[in-house]
């Protein structure tokens, strides 16, 4: 399969809804301490949401982000992981892109953060069986399908009369369930 760079300008709802549907497990490469930056928001706010999270930082490895130990590198997490999150620059998705193939276990899912696009990494990622989303946030992607985002004051482009799905951990926390929840019979 030859790799196609049109394919990463847009996502269909749907791929994106399955892949954090189906995401339990979460490396976030680039995670920081610093309560402003976007990577511990989305550390934050995907926990919250019932993801496992693994930071991953080499300048913090050893200390704890939000109570989760954070690693040095991707080959340190103990465990397998459904996504590698990549909060580094362009340049620096090739070789997190690279490590993350390497390991004994592929991700089924590398997600390069908004401004970042390698699409020689996201070839190399998907000849190996991997999907890749690149220049998206998952945590803007989970609020505008659930809906959240639209709390905001933002257009989600969603439209929909069936009743919101809710996490059921506190207050205006959606979950993209299932897309068109069933009601009991």
């Amino acid at each position: 399969m030859t790799f196609n760079p049109a394919a990463h300008e847009h996502y269909n709802d749907e791929a994106i809804r399955h892949i954090l549907r189906d995401t339990k497990t979460i490396a976030l490469v680039g995670a920081s301490q610093n309560e402003s930056r976007p990577s511990y928001i989305v550390v934050k706010y995907l926990k919250e949401r019932g993801y496992t999270i693994y930071p991953v930082n080499p300048g913090l490895a050893g200390q704890t982000l939000l109570g989760l130990p954070v690693y040095g590198s991707l080959k340190d997490v103990p465990q397998p992981v459904d996504m590698v999150e990549i909060f580094r620059n362009s340049e620096a998705a090739g070789p997190i892109t690279d490590e993350a193939l390497a390991l004994p276990v592929k991700p089924k899912v590398i997600w390069m953060q908004l401004s970042v696009r390698n699409d020689a990494a996201a070839a190399r990622a998907e000849a190996a069986g991997v999907t890749v989303i690149m220049n998206r946030c998952p945590k803007i992607e989970y609020g505008r399908l659930s809906g959240e985002i639209g709390w905001q004051g933002i257009n989600s482009r969603i439209l929909s009369a069936k009743k919101p799905v809710m996490s059921g951990k506190g207050i205006q926390k959606r979950t993209i369930g299932p897309a068109y929840p069933t009601r009991p019979s």
